[in-house]
Order: C-alpha cells, then structure tokens, then sequence
C-alpha cells in the first residue's frame, strides 16, 4: 500500500459539474490516511510540468469551501488541452521528476477522451519504469463519448440545459401567426448525445423540436430542405435542432465553409456556424423569417439549473476513484454502470484504461428514426433519469455565488 502525497487535475473542456468530482477527489483523500497532502495542478498535466500547484489541503480545510466548490461551474484548477508525445521522451521524465520531487503516490485526473489518453500513457510510463505511482482517470465530458460508462458526469445537466432552452425558445417562437423557423445548434462533433437531448423539451401538448438531425447519419441538404417544408404545413413555427458536427455523405461538415480551418493541439477541427448555414439556405428556398441560435459555452456552464443526479453522481465518482487507488489500482478509469431502469440505479467501477482511451461512444443507430431527423423512445428512456432533481446553488443579491481560486 502506498503512502505520499496526492495530485489531481483538471483537463478538456468544463462542464457544470467537473469540480464536484474535483471536491470528490479532494474528500476522499481527506478520509485516506494513505494520503498527506492532496495538491491541484494548475491548467491540467501543463501545471504540472510548470510546478504550477495548489495546496488543496490548506484550501479547503474548511468545508464550507469545498461545498461552495460542488456548486461552482468551469474547471477551478483550470484546463488544458495538452497532448503528449507517442513515444516516452523527456516529457514524460519531467513529469516524473516532479511526482517524485513532491512525493505523489496518487495521481488523478479528471476530464474526456483525450484526458483518459494521458492517464493511459502515464500509467503505461509508470509500469515501464517501475515507478511507485496508482493513477486513475476520472470521467467527465458533456459529450457524453467515453467507452464503457453509462454516461459521464456533465452531460446530465447540459441536456437538462439544453431541454430547458428549446422549451422556452420554443413558447418565444409561437407568437407570431407566419411562418417562422429557428435552427438550434448543438454541441456534438462526432456523438450526438446532447442534440438527442433536445428531444426532452417536448410535452404532450408541445411537438418541439420538430425536426432533430445528429451526426452519427449523413446529412442530406435537400432533404432537409424538404423536411422543413413538411413540418411547416402542419407547425407555423418549425423548431429544428442540429449538431455542431453534422456532415454530408461525402464527410464534409456543413460549418465548413463557415469558418476557416483551425484545428486544436488534438488535431480537431473547430466547429461553429452549422445553424448560420442551414438559416440561409431556408431563407433563399422559402423566404420565410429564420433564426439560427447556437448555445455554444452555455450547455457547459449553466450551473443554475444544473441536475442534482449529475452534481451528486459527479462527487461519488470522484471520491471512488480515491479509494480505487488505495486499493491498489492504477492504468483505470472509473465508470458506471446502470444496473437499474426504474428505479434508476447506478454501481460506480473502475475499468482498464487501455480499451477507453480514444474509443469514441456514439448514439446506437437503433435509437434514431429511419428518416434521419429524430430520436426514438430508447434514447428518451436512457437519459430522462439523468436529468432528474435541481441541485441547490448558493445566491447572493439575486445571483449565484460561485468559487474563485
């Protein structure tokens, strides 16, 4: 059994509740007498690197601190997008240089696809070098994309946004007696988790979104085109919901020509404009009023109507992969499994990081509608439970509160 000090970090993009799964980290190594200081690095595996630390210990001795810590949205310790070497170079020796420098035993980081990429290349240096070292990845991407997990913390709360957003967006389009369409973009590069999550909007007497397109089907402009002009002979007011991430059968996305082709360190193109696009083609085709709206940093922040189930789950995550380390654990990534539909019930496990990193999880084909531009009952049935129950913030003067390092 190990004992030292503990790091952990933050990596990717925020999500509503990736620093309750931080403050999981941070309780359980309070509880583990294995652990005698639990230090945060700053802006991901770069903080570490530039000996950028914070003592969490000290920071959150109180706990009220740490419960303020739960409600606050954004990565407290900061991000990164940092992608290291295929092969064992001297990275890989500075970053080993300093967990021994400070005595790290636990190594924990918490982030997406690309984050479980770094704890299986870690954990792979470690083994290699025979350095004394558990390390575990902790899930969170609002992308909802990580093999084996049910789902990952984040998502939950950006649907429970995203269903929230479309259902007053909406009410706000009803009013006029014209014709009127407005095209919501959703974020979703290759997995349409969050566009599929539109679908909760809808109410018995409210069929919006009416028409919802992901990127897991080749998307067909014309056919778009013609399926707006179907809708609209029954609603005056289409609701079409698309993601970021579409693309036609020839893999083009349909923002390409929208913006210019920056990639990230990852080597991902940067997506935005899909709704921009498809509004003017609707208004040259019909010359109806369009709207196109993109929720962009929204779905991943909007900790005011965060999901209780999300926030609560995130923070037991988190202190699960503490006591998974102490166990002896290490080259893991904690998971869960639904064992449960009604009630919901969820198990929190761990699994080999090897078969998670860089496996992408998409919408099963069988959960989407023959014609390509809905989602079917499954899909609601699969991700109604996660969005259950409001996660109470703290307000002062009518805002919330949130935490600053």
């Amino acid at each position: 059994m190990l004992k030292g000090n503990a790091m952990v970090g933050q990596s990717g993009g925020p999500t509503t509740v990736i620093n309750a799964s931080l403050a999981g980290v941070i309780k359980g190594a309070f509880e583990a007498s294995e652990i005698q200081t639990i230090y945060g690095a700053e802006h991901g595996i770069t903080g570490v690197l530039d000996e950028k630390f914070v003592n969490l210990s000290e920071r959150f001795a109180d706990p009220a601190q740490l419960e303020l810590l739960i409600h606050t949205p954004a990565a407290y310790l900061g991000s990164c997008r940092y992608k290291l070497p295929k092969e064992f170079n001297e990275v890989f020796e500075k970053v080993f240089q300093v967990f021994k420098k400070y005595n790290i035993a636990y190594f924990f980081y918490i982030g997406g696809n690309d984050s479980m990429d770094t704890v299986h290349k870690l954990s792979q240096y470690a083994k290699m070098t025979g350095y004394p070292i558990n390390i575990i990845g902790v899930p969170k991407t609002i992308d909802n994309d990580l093999a084996i997990t049910d789902h990952t913390p984040g998502f939950g709360s950006a649907a429970k946004y995203i269903a929230s957003s479309i259902r007053e967006v909406a009410r706000d389009a009803q009013v006029y007696d014209s014709n009127t369409v407005t095209i919501i973009e959703i974020m979703g590069r290759n997995a349409g988790w969050l566009t599929a999550a539109a679908a909760l909007a809808r109410t018995d007497n409210e069929a919006a979104p009416h028409l919802i397109y992901l990127p897991e089907i080749a998307f067909d402009v014309d056919k778009f085109l013609a399926d707006v002009e179907k809708v609209s002979k029954k609603y005056k007011n289409v609701i079409a919901v698309v993601s970021e991430g579409i693309k036609t059968k020839d893999g083009l996305y349909v923002c390409e020509g929208a913006t210019a082709n920056i990639v990230d360190s990852f080597g991902h193109k940067q997506l935005s404009g899909t709704a921009r696009v498809l509004a003017d083609l609707i208004h040259q085709k019909f010359g109806w009023k369009v709207r196109s709206i993109e929720l962009s940093l929204l779905q991943r922040c909007a900790a005011h109507i965060a999901s209780l189930t999300d926030v609560t789950e995130a923070e037991q995550i988190g202190t699960a992969g503490v006591k998974a380390a102490i166990r002896g654990e290490t080259g893991m990534m904690m998971y869960f499994k639904r064992v449960s539909e009604k009630p919901y019930k969820v198990e929190i496990l761990s699994h080999d990081i090897s078969t998670i990193a860089n496996v992408e999880k998409i919408v099963p084909n069988e959960w989407i509608n023959k014609e390509g531009n809905d989602i079917l009952q499954p899909a609601l049935d699969y991700m109604l439970p996660l969005i259950q129950g409001e996660s109470t913030a703290f307000f002062e003067n009518g805002l919330p509160v949130y935490l600053k390092r």
